[in-house]
């Protein structure tokens, strides 16, 4: 086990979603086809989550998830439990790509039809099994609950999807939201959180060009947005207590081994990097949609950066001296002691999980350990 860090982020980390086990897959279609009841399927995911626990143990790693295996999607069971929040009968085109192609479908969207707040805490029950669960079977390890980066609301439709009666100013929006989260923020740290990740898309596909060229189409602020980003993100955990660690995870689109964006950290990498008040960020730094590592001199002392160097995009398993080399290279940006390993994104961003096996996925995952534990010591 790495040893050498005692708080999160790790040296060997992860991002936190992990493929769903074929029993807890066929239990959920039992429960939506009326054969199992909700307790039934309650005790899949207790059971799943257990599994995985020990797994993430016998792997070498100091922190633990619950795989996100009681979601159907990273994102959207989390902002439709957000008051004023809820999906609609509309959905919108995605685009992603992959090794062999295009890949388009329609996703749920979302709207924002009255006051953002938090009426209750959001994934308490899942946490406090996991913690539980946690101290039961891999005692020692750090739990950490992943949860969408308030951004999401928002960026998933923009302005046309806050409605303008609630919203004419949409700095009571940014407010409101920050509130909400602030709030959800607290309520996991009093359940004895101390490992909170907030996953975004929005802030990594503002490198892209395109995405960029989309949200100027839209009516938006392509030059400028992130850095309300940054501003909503702060407020939100600017309250947290001193023993709760935060981390970003700044992801491309992960949906069934795909992605959606493409460019390096350049764009935003002052802003994000250097104006972010998280521990840590995690960075995909798979392969050459990534980019290079230029844009980490922005990171300033005291946070660490957690390498994506490990691909959950396919099975095949990445050679150890070609992953230290690439850390060497990015410890030329920012110094090696800030520096951490994982993979680049999550195994299962969403239910349908990516092209690999439960056990390639856990050899990634002793290969990040066995790595970290070479390189750091």
């Amino acid at each position: 086990m790495s040893t050498d860090r005692q708080l999160p982020p790790y040296r060997a980390d992860h991002v936190g979603s992990l493929l769903r086990p074929p029993a807890l897959v066929d239990a959920r279609a039992r429960h939506a086809a009326g054969d199992l009841d909700d307790a039934g399927l309650r005790a899949a995911e207790d059971t799943a989550v257990r599994e995985v626990v020990a797994m993430q143990r016998d792997a070498g790693l100091q922190t633990v998830t619950d795989g996100e295996l009681r979601r159907t999607s990273w994102h959207m069971d989390f902002l439709y439990q957000l008051e004023g929040v809820s999906p609609t009968e509309e959905t919108m085109a995605v685009h992603f790509r992959n090794a062999d192609g295009d890949l388009d479908f329609s996703s749920a969207a979302l709207s924002v039809h009255d006051r953002v707040r938090l009426g209750e805490p959001i994934f308490t029950d899942a946490f406090t099994f996991l913690r539980d669960t946690a101290a039961e079977v891999a005692p020692g390890m750090t739990p950490k609950l992943t949860i969408p980066s308030p951004n999401m609301v928002h960026y998933r439709g923009g302005r046309a999807a806050i409605d303008a009666d609630v919203y004419p100013d949409l700095d009571a929006f940014w407010d409101d939201l920050a509130a909400a989260y602030a709030e959800q923020v607290r309520a996991v740290a009093d359940l004895g959180c101390t490992y909170l990740q907030l996953d975004d898309t929005s802030l990594a596909y503002l490198n892209d060009p395109l995405q960029r060229e989309q949200l100027r189409a839209q009516g938006g602020d392509p030059e400028h947005q992130h850095e309300r980003y940054v501003r909503t993100i702060n407020d939100a955990i600017a309250g947290r207590p001193d023993g709760l660690h935060v981390t970003t995870h700044l992801c491309r689109g992960n949906y069934r081994s795909s992605w959606a964006a493409e460019g390096g950290y350049d764009f935003v990498a002052e802003a994000v990097f250097g104006g972010l008040e998280v521990d840590g960020f995690f960075l995909e730094y798979d392969d050459e949609r990534s980019g290079g590592f230029e844009p980490l001199r922005h990171v300033p002392a005291g946070k660490q950066v957690v390498l994506g160097l490990v691909t959950t995009k396919h099975g095949r398993l990445e050679d150890k001296d070609a992953l230290k080399r690439r850390i060497d290279e990015a410890a030329k940006h920012v110094p090696l002691e800030q520096l951490c390993l994982s993979p680049q994104c999550g195994f299962s961003s969403t239910v349908e999980g990516n092209a690999l096996t439960i056990e390639e996925q856990a050899a990634k995952l002793r290969l990040l350990v066995e790595v970290a534990d070479e390189v750091w010591g």
